[in-house]
């Protein structure tokens, strides 16, 4: 038997060192294939082992979330580049439709793979070149699944890559699982590549990437062959005739394969020591340094109050509306018009950070957009830019300024925000008639803002918060948060308005501001006879310490708003704002377990 007909298990035992040439497929054995590859054209591969076994946060949980795309998914562009290869044997692009007039958008639809098939066969074979033996295809028909995706680019203010489903929702008629039996992923095929053309033989390589099953299966590999690592190495191979070897601390053993040696450290365990300097450090190594973060025991207080995981519009078109705001001993919210005063303390701010991460969008009036430059995002661990993944958990900003009053530039700190990556831009909502500068209005587009015009107002000319609660429905709102300033509370609470609110949280500091500043103070109510009368008693109230401060959640007797009938549900699993975040949460629910609260009345 001549050297090249001999098969791996063949090569006779070795030890870290040069081996015979391994054998070539019946295809390298015959000759040249129909179309030679030259050594210019192989691409040497962007991962390496490292990848495999030190592999991206939360992998197998985004793995499946690409998969299914049942709502829409919002990634930076490094993320898309990160994740999406680990998900090319699913979609397959069908064509690119190219960029919009403004060339910032970059549309590309997408197709499941079994959508179409992968081989016809022909009522007569084409002849081959003699010696080169025919080539075994898997035939499979078209037509097994029908969805299809659109994913958009966006290159702007900020880079943004949406992936949605085209056309009406479905899901997919087979598993995650199945396309991973049926193809396997780029990633693993570089990565089998990879470790070839650094001279290890494709069973050793195989043996290797076999080692940590977790994370093998987490990137699409758990029906990974040994075939599979010598069909991506086989061009390379074609040009390189030196003989490979197996890797450090590996062996061959006859009949068995390549075995790690006894008392060498797995090659895995190995790499995955040698990238983590501290695995204290690993986790929070990435977010920024004003990063907040909750504790899961603390959500169960709040939760009854919060919008519900699968909100949705009321029967008269009202989103879920929380009223939230922090006042001193004095019902003060600043110590004057204009100035900004911090009330909170850090646990009822980071508090405060949960709540944007539960609803859709953050309100608040000019006023307060102009004194304090808010950046109206969310800084909770988990969130997107602290941590998460896209723009999960980042609620979008919206500024009611019926005269176009706030003037927006690169340099104002919700527009750095969104440069950065860490929050949406806002929309700002005008009133009927008013004129914007055109240019303006391209800046905040050119950000993902926008403005909205309203088409009404009430008897005194000011805009009715019933229009503005529900042309933010029609942009797809399903809750809303207000802030403030004291004007958009004081109206909320009164008893005309009262009745739109959902839930109302309260951060009481243990200060006094003094006279002079903005409070909390509704406009009086009389009785039938004219007589004065409390303006509003509020239900189902509870209250907790936050540290030094004090906050209460209650609702308005007839008006609960949206969330009429809500009941209690429990707070594991808040909101997808973050795949690794759930893990922690999980961690500190075991360490610290309270009892969970009952719901409050109807």
């Amino acid at each position: 038997m001549s050297e090249n007909d001999r098969s791996e298990e063949d090569v006779g035992p070795v030890a870290n060192e040069s081996l015979p040439q391994e054998s070539r497929s019946d295809q390298e054995q015959a000759g040249q294939s129909e179309a030679p590859v030259t050594t210019s054209q192989i691409k040497a591969p962007s991962r390496t082992i490292k990848d495999l076994f030190n592999p991206p946060r939360n992998l197998a949980a985004i793995r499946q979330l690409l998969f299914e795309v049942a709502d829409k998914i919002e990634l930076h562009p490094h993320e898309f580049n990160l994740y999406w290869p680990y998900v090319d044997n699913v979609w397959v692009r069908q064509h690119r439709a190219g960029s919009d007039k403004s060339g910032r958008y970059k549309t590309d639809y997408y197709a499941c793979r079994l959508q179409r098939p992968t081989y016809t066969p022909k009522a007569v074979d084409k002849a081959r070149p003699e010696g080169t033996p025919t080539r075994k295809k898997q035939i499979r028909e078209g037509g097994k699944c029908h969805m299809k995706l659109k994913v958009v680019q966006y290159e702007g203010g900020y880079q943004s890559v949406s992936i949605a489903q085209l056309g009406y929702k479905t899901e997919h008629l087979h598993d995650l699982d199945t396309m991973d039996r049926i193809k396997r992923t780029t990633v693993l095929m570089e990565i089998a590549r990879s470790e070839v053309m650094s001279g290890y033989m494709p069973a050793s390589v195989y043996t290797v990437m076999s080692e940590d099953e977790e994370k093998l299966v987490a990137a699409g590999g758990r029906h990974l062959k040994r075939e599979d690592v010598r069909n991506a190495s086989q061009a390379w191979r074609q040009q390189h005739k030196e003989p490979l070897r197996v890797h450090e601390g590996y062996r061959y053993d006859h009949g068995n394969g390549i075995v790690r040696q006894n008392g060498t450290m797995p090659l895995a365990q190995a790499v995955t020591a040698s990238h983590v300097v501290d695995s204290a450090l690993v986790y929070f190594s990435d977010l920024p340094p004003n990063t907040l973060t909750f504790p899961l025991e603390d959500r169960a207080f709040l939760e009854p109050y919060l919008p519900r995981n699968n909100a949705t519009i009321s029967d008269d078109g009202l989103p879920h509306i929380t009223l939230t705001y922090a006042t001193s001993m004095d019902s003060s919210l600043s110590l004057a018009p204009g100035i900004q005063t911090h009330l909170s303390g850090p646990h009822s701010k980071a508090m405060t950070h949960f709540l944007r991460s539960r609803h859709d969008a953050i309100l608040v009036g000019v006023r307060t957009a102009l004194a304090d430059d808010p950046a109206l995002n969310c800084r909770l661990e988990g969130a997107g830019g602290y941590g998460g993944l896209g723009w999960e958990g980042q609620p979008r900003p919206v500024v009611i300024d019926p005269a176009g009053r706030w003037l927006l530039t690169p340099q104002t700190r919700v527009i750095r925000t969104v440069s950065e990556g860490k929050g949406k831009a806002p929309w700002i909502i005008m009133a009927p008639g008013s004129v914007i500068d055109p240019n303006r209005v391209e800046m905040l587009k050119y950000y993902g803002g926008k403005h909205l015009g309203l088409t009404g107002s009430d008897n005194k000319w000011r805009l009715r918060w019933e229009a503005i609660l529900k042309a933010l429905a029609a942009e797809g709102v399903r809750s809303v948060m207000i802030e403030g300033g004291g004007t958009v509370i004081n109206e909320l609470l009164s008893p005309q308005q009262s009745h739109l609110v959902s839930s109302v949280i309260v951060t009481v500091a243990p200060t006094y501001l003094g006279r002079g500043g903005v409070t909390v103070s509704p406009a009086p109510s009389q009785d039938g006879f004219g007589r004065p009368q409390p303006v509003i008693r509020f239900k189902d109230v509870r209250w907790q310490s936050f540290g030094e401060d004090a906050v209460m959640c209650a609702r308005i007797p007839g008006g609960e708003g949206p969330a009429r009938s809500q009941t209690f549900e429990p707070p594991a699993v808040s909101r997808p704002v973050s795949f690794f975040n759930s893990t922690i949460e999980t961690q500190n629910s075991v360490q610290r377990r309270i009892p969970m609260p009952e719901p409050p009345g109807p």
